[in-house]
């Protein structure tokens, strides 16, 4: 079949590997009709090769359709349209029964103290097989996969994958007051869609925050307040202040994570990884990295005492320096953490399959054959020609 393949920083390649096989009993193989370029994947794509070796699968948000099941898989059949989410859970043990599905005590990955296992996403979570490819195997075939209905688009579900439980949970993790107020920084697909979905469920005030002029025009056709960094610079707390009563939101939703831009010293520790040998690099990672934390330090200048802030963007330092007297001061509440996809399902499908309030029928800003995945990670990554959300067709 063929596969996105990593083979080093900056340099990923659609190559022909051996098609995925039934291993366990309740595992499944599908063919994959959609996949997704995540914004997380720019971190595999930039900054997390030490975790990663050539030839690895990426991708992390399929759908498609089941081709062969395992001798003990009795929820599904072959013929069945199915999406998969990004963290692979059980739905059996203790913490996917709290609804921790990122925390699968069956998945975990002692060996490196990380929680659940993603597709396509490096050792530090079990170097699974992704699904930017044309078959996939999908383990825990009665209890991971979602059934989803013919009929509309693979644009409606595909999303479930990912961006909608990680939109959904950061809205959740937000605790925004019913007629309350949010700010979203960063309007790449999660953020985009973090707006969408928090006022769907009832704030009155959203604020969009980014850099990137066609990210803003696309949230402010949304009717979401959009505030342009480049133009508020230093005023941009101000800005804010002015359209929350004078203190601030209720909450901020940090959709940016270690990509944000600022920190010359944070973006030059973390491309250093980059010409180091691997062993090095990852201790480095792992017990010494930083991140450009200038999205969080906003979120915590921005946000009203006594506020939330929910953090949904991926961040992957240890030595992350926080300003926790300012954090005290302000009496901040603080959530965060990978989706816990299965978790949220139930409460997101009916706006799938009752009309799209979400918008997700359009969401997309480029579907293109997975032979040109190479140049849309670059496009991804430079924020060429309005990209947004890219799906792939294997």
């Amino acid at each position: 079949m063929r596969a996105l393949t990593w083979h080093g920083k900056r340099d990923v390649r659609v190559d022909t590997v051996p098609d995925p096989t039934i291993q366990d009993d309740d595992d499944i193989i599908i063919k994959v009709t959609t996949t997704g370029l995540c914004g997380s994947d720019l971190h595999l794509y930039e900054v997390l090769g030490p975790f990663l070796d050539p030839g690895d699968i990426l991708g992390h948000e399929p759908m498609g359709i089941v081709e062969e099941v395992g001798p003990k898989v009795t929820a599904l059949k072959p013929g069945d349209r199915v999406v998969i989410p990004f963290n692979i859970s059980c739905g059996t043990c203790f913490m996917c029964d709290q609804g921790l599905h990122s925390q699968c005590e069956t998945t975990q990955v002692h060996e490196h103290n990380s929680g659940a296992s993603l597709f396509g996403y490096t050792k530090l979570y079990g170097q699974v097989p992704g699904g930017q490819a044309q078959y996939l195997r999908v383990p825990f075939g009665n209890k991971l996969p979602i059934r989803v209905p013919d009929g509309p688009s693979d644009d409606r579900f595909v999303y479930l994958s990912d961006v909608l439980p990680t939109a959904w949970q950061a809205v959740e993790y937000a605790a925004i007051p019913p007629g309350g107020s949010v700010a979203v920084l960063g309007l790449g697909p999660i953020g985009d869609m973090s707006a969408r979905i928090a006022a769907h469920r009832g704030a009155k005030t959203v604020i969009g925050i980014d850099l990137v002029p066609e990210r803003l025009e696309r949230a402010r056709r949304r009717g979401v307040h959009t505030l342009d960094l480049k133009e508020c610079g230093d005023n941009l707390t101000d800005a804010v202040r002015d359209l929350t009563g004078g203190r601030g939101p209720d909450a901020v939703i940090d959709a940016v994570g270690m990509e944000a831009h600022g920190s010359r010293v944070a973006a030059a520790a973390q491309g250093m990884t980059a010409v180091l040998p691997d062993a090095l690099a990852s201790a480095m990672i792992k017990r010494a990295g930083i991140d450009r934390l200038s999205a969080l330090y906003t979120a915590i200048d921005l946000v009203r005492r006594g506020g939330t802030i929910s953090i949904s963007g991926v961040y992957g330092g240890a030595a992350d320096p926080m300003p926790l007297l300012t954090m005290f001061d302000k009496q901040l509440q603080v959530r965060m953490g990978q989706a816990n996809v299965r978790r949220w399902v139930d409460d997101i499908l009916p706006l799938l399959t009752d009309g799209d309030p979400l918008g997700v029928d359009d969401f997309a800003t480029h579907r293109l054959p997975l032979e040109q995945a190479p140049d849309a990670y670059e496009m991804f990554q430079k924020k060429r020609d309005g990209a947004v959300k890219v799906l792939f067709t294997p």
